[in-house]
């Protein structure tokens, strides 16, 4: 596997699964793209080895052998492995930090043990590794204003946070048909709500109260992760734009449904994934168009 043609199987991973962010993507300069794909391909092939129904492998040792291909090929070695030589290629160049890496693996392996969460503070332990440190390891390519850096991880590590609550509303089906409840527990009880309500395909009227619940929840996040916006540079702020409105739209969505996630899957519809990207595309075309011509003139 070339560097080039793993950039493109990270690329093409984005494209299949993650169609509204994919989308955003593209509202960034050509130069940033294959490396948010690349961050983007790691997660999802880590998240796969815990999520796939079809794996029947050992899944603890499946997460070993890619922690270790991956030490090797942070170490500048040659790997078998499809996604590492990109992923590993972006990492050195942003001086991506490590330990959010061993973070975020941590998190995946918490998923082969812990199925349920007994309250939100819990949950945001959880959260931490599969969710805010990737706004963290983004962070770097989306390039922080100078002296913004420090100020921006905590409006990035809200929007993981928030883009992965809105997974976990949306999921709440999928995710009990693989034994896991990220609905914290306590707030069940609160509701008076059970998981055997989470797997009829007919919500009741206090699911739909939780979830109502969760959403503004959810939405926290969004406003303290769009504070961040202004402390990237100007190229890239069209893009997260983008993804906090196609993201939260989904929110909007599971609302214009009544809160119903059990019979349906909450998507956001072409035709408005398309006019969000078009309404952003000329704030993107004058930013990337305006740092090209901001170049220092060599004596």
């Amino acid at each position: 596997m070339t560097l080039t043609s793993s950039y493109e199987l990270c690329r093409r991973l984005n494209a299949r699964h993650g169609r509204s962010y994919y989308l955003a993507t593209l509202l960034l300069p050509a130069w940033k793209r294959p490396h948010v794909h690349a961050l983007y391909g790691f997660a999802r092939y880590a998240d796969e080895v815990v999520d796939s129904f079809t794996m029947t492998d050992d899944r603890a040792a499946a997460l070993d052998g890619l922690a270790d291909r991956l030490a090797e090929a942070l170490a500048g070695g040659s790997v078998d492995d499809p996604v590492l030589p990109a992923f590993a290629h972006t990492v050195r160049s942003f001086g991506i930090d490590r330990a959010d890496i061993e973070c975020f693996l941590r998190s995946m392996r918490t998923d082969l043990t812990v199925s349920r969460y007994t309250t939100y503070d819990d949950l945001l332990r959880y959260m931490e590794g599969s969710a805010a440190v990737i706004g963290t390891m983004m962070l770097p390519v989306l390039e922080p204003l100078p002296g913004m850096a420090d100020r921006a991880r905590g409006p990035a590590r809200e929007l993981g946070l928030a883009f992965q609550l809105t997974n976990f509303l949306r999921d709440v089906a999928e995710d009990l048909a693989r034994g896991r409840v990220y609905l914290p527990l306590a707030d069940l009880d609160r509701f008076e709500v059970s998981v055997a309500d989470l797997g009829d395909p007919h919500p009741t009227p206090a699911l739909r109260r939780l979830l109502a619940f969760e959403i503004e929840r959810a939405r926290g996040h969004y406003r303290l992760a769009l504070e961040g916006v202004e402390l990237l540079t100007p190229s890239s702020r069209p893009c997260v734009l983008a993804a906090y409105e196609l993201y939260g739209g989904i929110l909007d969505r599971i609302e214009a449904a009544r809160h119903d996630v059990l019979g349906t899957r909450a998507t956001v519809p072409r035709r408005r994934r398309l006019t969000v990207f078009a309404r952003h595309l000329l704030a993107a075309s004058v930013a990337d168009r305006a740092e090209r011509r901001a170049v220092v003139q060599v004596p």
